[in-house]
Order: C-alpha cells, then structure tokens, then sequence
C-alpha cells in the first residue's frame, strides 16, 4: 500500500490487489471527473451531409477547430453540438488538491513502477484503476510469466 498526501492534508492509499489493478481510497468529495468524447452521431450527421470527405479521425480533430476571426467553429457549430460524452466510462479522475490521473498516465510517481492507468472504475470507497496489462500473461508494469510469449530476451555475443 502507497500513501499520498495533496496539498490539502487529505491521504489518499493506493493498494495493488491481486488481479494487479490498484485501489485508489479517499475522500473523493470535491472532484473533477472526466468522461471521453463519443463522436458517432456528430460524425454520421457530417457524412450524411458532406459525405465522407474526412476519416472518422481527422473528423475528430476538425469538428474542435475555431475560427476566432469569424467566431464559430471551422466544421459547423452543428457538428459539435452532437458530440457526446460517454457517460458510462470515466477517462480522468482529479480529486481537488491531487493527485490528478487519467487514462494513460504512468503510476511511476505513486510507486508502481511500469503501471500505467488502462482505465476506473467508482467503488464505493473511491476508485478501481484498471492498468495495462500483458495480453497474454496479464500481468502489468512491464513484468511477465516466465512462459509468457511476449517476453524479449537479449542474446550477448
């Protein structure tokens, strides 16, 4: 178990359990938490208006763009109203006062060196951060089984 301590006095554990997930406890009361963006309706409204002059992935980028000497969004302001967010998944967790940690962030800095967050979990006591993991020993932080085939050996000669 890894202790940390924000700038407000509030301890917050964090605790590996056995599926290599880490439970991350405390007061959550006042905190941000952000859920990502779902782009299908805005992106099949474009499609059906435009046809498909971008990839869903450079839509993704297009649709955010502002003309701040025209004062409206590059796309339409249409298309960016229909982004959605996904409510049932949670990309980003910032209780007030730290620590802030999102999807992707390396837990290097907490103490469980080679984790990285895959995604959260809301628990009753706080959060479940899911972690990366090896697809075919599902182990994380970078460590594997000894019969694992994604292990890389270095031969010297």
């Amino acid at each position: 178990m890894r202790e940390y301590k924000n700038r407000y006095g509030d301890v917050f554990t964090f605790t590996k359990d056995e599926n290599h997930d880490i439970l991350w406890e405390g007061n959550f009361e006042y905190c941000r938490v952000g859920m990502p963006n779902d782009y299908t309706r805005a992106y099949n409204a474009y499609c059906e208006d435009m046809g498909n002059l971008l990839t869903s992935e450079e839509f993704k980028i297009a649709v955010h763009k502002y003309d701040n000497i025209k004062n409206e969004y590059v796309l339409s302001n249409k298309y960016t109203m229909m982004v959605d967010c996904l409510r049932d998944e949670i990309d980003m967790v910032d209780p007030s006062g730290g620590p802030y940690l999102s999807r992707g962030m390396s837990l290097d800095s907490l103490g469980f060196k080679g984790y990285k967050v895959k995604d959260f979990k809301r628990i009753e006591t706080g959060y479940k951060i899911m972690t990366d993991k090896c697809p075919m020993c599902h182990l994380a932080g970078g460590i594997h089984k000894m019969g694992c085939e994604t292990r890389k050996v270095t031969i010297l000669l």
